[in-house]
């Protein structure tokens, strides 16, 4: 039976429910974004999240020095090659949080229905790892009474606040701070440039104008004017103007953690389906954030995070960010491994042929040459049964239109690198484009050829198709007698055709 968002079976075996998954060289197709720190730095543990499906590595500046995360960063370069699995970088700012320093370094316990004196605000939550929701580490304040220039809050949980910084979020009340800072400016310019970063995570992002100056910032950095924007929807003000944000940003990432603090808790799940549908039917990845926060401290989920997680997938994220549970949690591998065969089974039952329907009608009439072509792909590799979708693309944009129709087979971007010069010297263009999709669900780049233009003659698109087959049949994702869906250009055309393979 087809519902409006599930594909099952009807009636389901129950049976089948047990049956073990069935490993496969993709873990999922949704990606997963791991943030890199004290439990997960040493080249052992980074190998092995790799090995677990972490696609792309965070590096969260609101902690740790640039040498801190350098010294990270080239371990991460050691285990990439070691395991031989593609990694893409993201610097995520820390924009205008409020921090608490505790000079004393004295543990303060605050006692419930007690009274506090602090600076003007709302609804007030303090704690070190504020986030989480957990009620022992961060504490809610509740504003009862003005004194001249301070307010008197009544303390409306027990907590022990430890540590020397603590974060500070007065609920729905404006920092009037910029979003990209004078220090996030300097990460970003030493060692973002110096690592050529692959996405810039914009922290607390409340207007299309601040995706529009990050972008200016970029655009005099090198190849950084080349990184993709990711806005980070945190508050009241980012979900007002959501719409023109999405249309300035490369990509969403949905930090539900402070999101939580600044909506009603009933109203978090409207949002983030509403944000995720919009981001699909642009085109533009999808991140959620706040999935499985108990596997900080457990090895499995609750069963709520479990679904949790199944869910964001049936909505069509593209991918979930590992946030506590990967950079201080106790078992960061775990955690990847977990939150993929969860992504996994709920890729089985996402329905596909609604969503492409849906996604078809909002894109509506006369379609671009490229959508056209892209959707075409999509459709020929379902009805044929395809094991596989081979693209052929130099800026990548042909490659994220195919994913954006959800194809329920891997997408293989052979990427053709573009020759290119500043003036100074010539150089090839390509790697950024190969890891910018291992954010984007479903797709599996591949950096091909340099000598093999993207407008190559026939004989030398063979040859690299063929190094794209056999890299399939090597992965175990193709085999004799499959059926593969080809998308490459032809001359000034755009060709979709089917083959099926020998032995």
């Amino acid at each position: 039976m087809h519902s409006m968002h599930l594909l099952l079976e009807e009636p389901i075996r129950m049976v089948s429910i047990l049956e073990p998954s069935k490993p496969t060289f993709f873990p999922a197709m949704t990606k997963i974004v791991g943030t890199l720190g004290p439990k997960s730095r040493t080249v052992e543990v980074i190998s092995s999240c790799l090995k677990a499906g972490m696609s792309v590595a965070r590096f969260d500046f609101s902690w740790g020095d640039m040498d801190y995360h350098q010294e990270t960063l080239e371990n991460l370069k050691v285990a990439i090659k070691a395991t031989k699995k593609l990694c893409a970088v993201m610097l995520d700012t820390v924009g205008p949080e409020l921090q608490v320093v505790n000079k004393s370094n004295q543990a303060i316990s605050l006692e419930a229905d007690a009274s506090v004196a602090v600076k003007p605000g709302d609804t007030i939550f303090i704690g070190q790892y504020l986030f989480t929701g957990s009620e022992t580490t961060s504490v809610w304040l509740e504003v009862t009474d003005l004194k001249e220039d301070d307010v008197v809050c009544v303390i409306k949980n027990s907590a022990t606040l430890a540590g020397s910084l603590f974060t500070l979020h007065i609920s729905q009340v404006r920092i009037d701070l910029p979003t990209l800072s004078d220090a996030d400016k300097e990460v970003i310019s030493k060692w973002g440039l110096r690592n050529n970063i692959d996405f810039l995570s914009l922290s607390y992002t409340r207007h299309a104008e601040d995706v529009r100056h990050a972008r200016e910032f970029l655009s005099k950095l090198g190849d950084l004017s080349q990184t993709q924007i990711f806005a980070k929807i945190e508050n009241i003000e980012g979900l007002t103007h959501f719409d023109e944000i999405l249309q300035e940003a490369d990509g969403i990432i949905l930090s539900r953690g402070n999101l939580g603090i600044d909506l009603p808790p009933e109203k978090v799940f409207l949002f983030q389906k509403a944000a995720v549908y919009k981001c699909n039917m642009a085109g533009k990845p999808a991140v959620i954030t706040r999935v499985v926060d108990s596997m900080t401290d457990n090895l499995r989920p609750t069963r709520a995070e479990a679904t949790d997680v199944a869910n964001a997938i049936l909505d069509g994220s593209d991918a979930i960010l590992l946030g506590a549970e990967t950079l201080r949690g106790l078992y960061p591998v775990e955690t990847i491994s977990t939150v993929g065969r969860i992504c996994a089974e709920a890729e089985k039952v996402f329905n596909q042929e609604v969503y492409f329907k849906k996604t078809v009608k909002y894109v509506g009439e006369p379609m671009t040459h490229l959508e056209s072509i892209a959707s075409s792909a999509v459709r020929a590799a379902i009805k044929v049964k395809a094991s596989v979708i081979v693209v052929f693309t130099s800026s990548g944009r042909a490659a994220r239109l195919i994913a954006k129709y959800r194809p329920t087979m891997p997408v293989l971007s052979v990427v053709i690198p573009r020759l290119k010069t500043n003036q100074l010297r010539w150089s090839f263009s390509g790697a950024f484009e190969a890891r910018q999709s291992l954010i984007v669900r479903g797709l599996f780049p591949m950096l091909a050829d340099p000598r093999h233009p993207a407008e190559a003659t026939s004989a030398t698109n063979e040859s690299v198709l063929k190094v794209a087959l056999d890299h399939g049949k090597a992965s175990g994702i193709i085999k004799p007698h499959d059926r593969v869906v080809v998308c490459q250009k032809v001359g000034d055309s755009s060709v979709v055709k089917i083959i099926e393979l020998d032995d």
